[in-house]
């Protein structure tokens, strides 16, 4: 008897623990989820704004439709609260931007005053070399050493080579999507010719593809040390009027990528397009929907609205999963 009573009270004891575990979990707030760049979904962010350029935060999914080379697919995920991201910032430290280097730096410390609790950031420059700090981190002042204070004479713009090296770096700091910001004033001169494997413009958007990286870009005039020289000949006026124009592949880059350019004009805030991109990451809808094929195929992308008046911009395309 005294064994049969023993273990009724063990019994009771388990039941009442297993119960009591249930109700702490179900009172629990529900954690957000997660979405990871897998073969389960493929994502796709998405920006939305006005005829005014305004952005957009209000859309149901119902608002939304997504296409797979034209088929439409059913939006199998959506969110529209801000998602963690982690971003590097590629800055030109080029000889042409001498004059630009106090923008830079005060524009830099805008977006970075801008990140949410949970992003964090890296600083890389491409100039003479490229270089890219050493971890990611959520610290301001942190961010801020890490800022160019010089820039050297002769250096020049490895552009393609200096986003190839930021899509490595993203290989760390967990798994926030990945985003990168370009800054830069001027064209592609040394990216075939800084060492390692030469790189070009149809790399980096393939690799950016492949690895679902989202790319903005901010392009500005030059503002060097000493003023270009029109050349000879009908077309030197003219050559000498678009020298000092940003490489006109960045704007394609950002586009294929889904992300944002910006073209900052004299006496423009580059402070305030630096501020608008941390604020667009921030207000973007997430759609996800599983790939109709895993055949290792890119395959185009277009998002669609159902209310007139307004303009989506996501990425082009995907690398779909095989096999």
């Amino acid at each position: 008897m005294a064994r049969a009573i023993s273990f009724g009270v063990f019994l009771t004891v388990i039941v009442g623990a297993t119960a009591l575990v249930l109700v702490n979990a179900q009172s629990q707030p529900q954690a957000q989820p997660t979405f990871r760049g897998g073969t389960d979904v493929v994502r796709v962010f998405t920006t939305v704004t006005d005829r005014d350029g305004k952005l957009v935060t209000t859309l149901t999914r119902e608002d939304f439709e997504l296409r797979d080379d034209g088929k439409p697919q059913a939006i199998t995920q959506f969110d529209n609260t801000p998602q963690p991201v982690k971003l590097v910032a590629m800055l030109d430290v080029s000889s042409s931007m001498q004059g630009n280097l106090q923008l830079l730096r005060a524009g830099a410390d805008q977006l970075f005053a801008r990140l949410l609790p949970d992003d964090v950031a890296r600083v890389g420059t491409f100039g003479s070399d490229v270089t890219i700090s050493e971890a990611f981190t959520h610290d301001r002042g942190e961010l801020r050493r890490a800022l160019p204070e010089t820039i050297a004479m002769d250096a020049p713009t490895p552009l393609w080579r200096g986003i190839d090296k930021a899509l490595d770096a993203l290989h760390d700091g967990g798994d926030a999507r990945g985003v990168i910001l370009v800054l830069s004033d001027g064209k592609d001169t040394s990216s075939l010719g800084l060492g390692g494997h030469p790189t070009s413009q149809a790399q980096v958007i393939d690799r950016a593809r492949r690895e679902d990286v989202m790319i903005y870009a901010i392009g500005m005039r030059s503002r060097g040390p000493r003023p270009s020289s029109p050349g000879f000949g009908p077309g030197g006026l003219q050559a000498m009027m678009v020298a000092d124009l940003p490489d006109p592949g960045l704007a394609r880059v950002a586009e294929e990528t889904g992300g944002g350019y910006l073209e900052i004009r004299p006496g423009e805030d580059l402070g305030a397009a630096f501020g608008s991109v941390a604020d667009e990451l921030h207000t973007q809808y997430l759609l996800g929907f599983p790939p109709p094929k895993r055949d290792g195929k890119t395959h185009d992308l277009s998002v669609r609205l159902s209310k007139s008046g307004l303009k989506a911009r996501a990425r082009k395309s995907y690398v779909a999963p095989k096999g």
